[in-house]
């Protein structure tokens, strides 16, 4: 093995990288990126860049001198456009032909568009740097928001707009969402309940069970959400947040198998020289007895790890805990385990009348979840009772 390609310049593709480095190969590493950008952080996006408590490049992942120590090739702001698994060649759209012994994709997602919301003014998706800075900008000139999905996305950009659609100029943000609470699907019905009180409480009007029928406009701007009900909500500007798709397109006729992201054995692995990586890949979980594909900051660091020591021999299968975190307003809330929505919840550490406490998931006799809700350290001893 002299050579790694990874296609994929995000934190799942440089945490790869830096991986291999740690585990001493001194091969040539090449890091593929859509972007131009230097390698930065998604989750501040929502939150920090936003709000406008991060300058844009504090989301870095890395400072370029540690970039430049890990003495890897950056080919920047160049998307790849196919991929010949067998010879194990990527194309670039600017006409280049990259090869290496080994193949990391680790393209990611990109959200989903509202139909018909293409070109219009004042709809915004969040996922680059770029979207977070033209969504400072409106929400700095705007007034009235409507989020329109009630997932992680969804409930964190509703938290850091009501510090930006201020009250005291008629100022208003709304969450829609078909579910009963935010993020219910990631939380289960007890814990949502309590994340949609916080959010009633800091302001945000909850639209709960209802879908979006259309966006309305008006010359070229949209100014409202229609929603199933009829009810039209006045927006100044609209977030879609309303799920994502894996970066999968360049892809075609490559011979692997997409559904739902890049399928892969418990090992990560593709195809032969090929493995996938981070929100785009889909994995025998050995543990839970499923194909699984996890989209969160957590995942791509941990399942990079375990990549960089199959590409080196190690045969290791990735079995995490699956773990994800969601800053809102002043709560943090931590996520281990997989809850749903028939877990019975109890409150086993805490008090939610404090604001501080810790509640476990069970479902057909075993433990499913642990959730913590501005407890981190009691919460994190807790995942024990998932192993």
């Amino acid at each position: 093995m002299s050579s790694v390609l990874v296609v994929g310049a995000s934190a799942a593709g440089l945490a790869t990288a830096e991986a291999l480095r740690r585990k001493g190969f001194e091969g040539r590493v090449t890091l593929l990126g859509a972007e131009p950008h230097l390698p930065y952080d998604r989750p501040p996006l929502s939150k920090q860049v936003l709000s406008g408590d991060w300058e844009p490049e504090r989301a870095r992942l890395r400072p370029e001198s540690m970039l430049s120590d890990l003495d890897i090739e950056l080919a920047l702001g160049e998307a790849a456009v196919g991929l010949d698994a067998a010879k194990r060649l990527v194309k670039t759209e600017r006409g280049r032909d990259l090869s290496a012994d080994a193949i990391v994709i680790a393209t990611g997602i990109r959200p989903r568009a509202f139909p018909g919301s293409t070109g219009l003014a004042g709809v915004h998706l969040l996922r680059t740097l770029e979207d977070a800075a033209l969504l400072r900008a409106e929400l700095s000139a705007s007034s009235r928001l409507v989020v329109v999905g009630d997932g992680v996305l969804g409930a964190e950009i509703a938290a850091t707009a009501t510090k930006l659609c201020l009250p005291d100029r008629g100022g208003s943000v709304t969450l829609v969402g078909p579910q009963a609470a935010p993020m219910e699907m990631q939380l289960g019905g007890d814990m949502a309940k309590a994340l949609a009180a916080l959010h009633i409480e800091q302001g945000v009007d909850l639209r709960p069970g209802v879908g979006v029928d259309s966006l309305v406009e008006a010359d070229g701007r949209v100014s409202g959400v229609r929603l199933e009900t009829g009810e039209v909500l006045p927006a100044d500007a609209v977030v879609v947040s309303i799920g994502s798709v894996p970066v999968t397109e360049w892809l075609a006729g490559s011979g692997l198998r997409i559904e739902n992201g890049v399928v892969c054995d418990a090992q990560c692995l593709a195809a032969e020289g090929i493995w996938a990586v981070g929100d785009v890949a889909r994995w025998d979980h050995v543990g839970l007895g499923r194909s699984l594909r996890l989209e969160n900051r957590t995942n791509a660091t941990e399942q990079a790890g375990v990549v960089a020591a199959n590409i080196l021999g190690e045969g290791v299968p990735y079995a995490p805990v699956p773990y994800f975190w969601t800053d809102q307003f002043n709560v943090k809330i931590q996520v281990y385990g997989l809850p749903s929505l028939h877990a019975e919840t109890e409150v086993v550490e805490g008090d939610p009348a404090d604001g501080r406490f810790v509640a476990r998931c069970s479902e057909n006799g075993r433990v499913s979840a642990v959730i913590g809700w501005n407890m981190p350290k009691q919460t994190r001893l807790r995942r024990a009772e998932l192993l």
